[in-house]
């Protein structure tokens, strides 16, 4: 069985439990630093809608690369660690996912192996753009920023979208799930707004390191707002 990556959003209500949530940025380290089979792990929060940089202090995130699928099961189903998420939040959504392209570095490399096991019926495309912003360039960038994603609001076949990252402002990422292909194609090559993003981006060079990885998600468990954005997924 190949690597495998999954992302899980936890959405809190009330202030203990988002003071919980905040703490477990630093705490939760100990625990999953132990974890068998875990390549790698990432505790994100995550920004306001419409990739406000302000924190959105009732949503976080937890990104993990797996040696497998029956790891990651094992963790989910057995650990003492997500039991303490689950008690504590409203709701968890996790999305299971085989790496499809990556390119750039995350922290001095590029952790994600291209899966060999893709589904070729399966047409859904999940996106994350991962970079950390030149501390001189940040005011031009997060000025920028609202222009450049006015094209994927409202864009056809986007399923779910959120701003995700590990330090405020700087180190920050989008997470994205589009229907198919061909919708992610037509944001990322027909918007004009993004290709004018692209261009800030090469003259610029607001980046100190940046990553770009499309993946194909193949199982959904839980809900967010209610329902499983991937419900055909649901397993």
């Amino acid at each position: 069985m190949s690597q495998i990556t999954t992302l899980t959003f936890f959405r809190y209500t009330n202030f203990s439990s988002k003071l919980w949530a905040f703490g477990e940025m630093h705490f939760a380290h100990a625990g999953l630093s132990k974890v068998e089979g875990l390549q790698m792990y990432k505790l994100m929060g995550s920004g306001r809608e419409g990739f406000n940089p302000l924190p959105d202090w009732s949503v976080y995130g937890l990104l993990q690369i797996w040696k497998n699928e029956t790891c990651a099961n094992e963790f989910f189903n057995t650990s003492t660690i997500m039991q303490r998420y689950l008690g504590k939040s409203e709701e968890r959504w996790t999305v299971y996912m085989k790496n499809t392209t990556a390119k750039g570095d995350w922290d001095g490399n590029n952790p994600f192996i291209k899966s060999e096991s893709l589904e070729e019926a399966n047409p859904y495309i999940a996106v994350i753009t991962r970079a950390t912003i030149k501390t001189r360039m940040l005011l031009k960038f997060w000025k920028y920023v609202p222009t450049s994603q006015k094209s994927l609001a409202g864009n056809r076949g986007l399923l779910f979208t959120k701003g995700i990252g590990e330090v405020p402002f700087l180190q920050m990422a989008t997470f994205s799930i589009w229907s198919d292909k061909e919708s992610l194609m037509q944001f990322a090559y027909a918007s004009k707004e993004h290709q004018k993003a692209i261009q800030k981006t090469r003259q610029l060079n607001w980046y100190k390191e940046e990553l770009f990885s499309r993946f194909q998600p193949y199982r959904s468990i839980g809900t967010w707002m209610g329902k499983n954005p991937l419900y055909d997924l649901k397993n």
